[in-house]
């Protein structure tokens, strides 16, 4: 499945090798986004208590989307700049950076395809 990135640009993304019905033209190598958040102490104390009850975290849920969005967002400026329309083999990973705070990495490679 491809998908455009909200902030209105024109890269494709695919978590597959290749974008269906499309030929890959170009080859630009890796291209990466990230953003390191950490975890704001109210919440913080909120989401231990929601732990012993139960329930979805929803100020983590909103912290990973807008994490999650920004680093796309960075990966594909990144795509632009080296003149991709597509960005392939998409993928996210997570990592502990310190106590309390969280890095989310997306990467793939940049191409372009016609």
């Amino acid at each position: 499945m491809t998908r455009s990135i909200a902030r209105a640009t024109s890269v494709t993304l695919t978590n597959l090798e290749g974008v269906p019905g499309k030929e890959i033209v170009e080859h630009y190598g890796l291209v990466q986004g990230s953003t390191i958040r950490a975890k704001h102490v109210g919440k913080d104390i909120l989401a231990g208590f929601k732990n012993i009850v139960g329930g979805e975290l929803k100020a983590y849920t909103e912290l990973l989307q807008e994490s999650r969005q920004e680093a796309v967002n960075r990966m594909v400026m990144q795509a632009e700049q080296l003149g991709a329309n597509a960005v392939i083999n998409v993928r996210f990973a997570t990592s502990s950076v310190a106590p309390g705070a969280a890095e989310l990495f997306a990467y793939g490679t940049a191409v372009k395809v016609r």
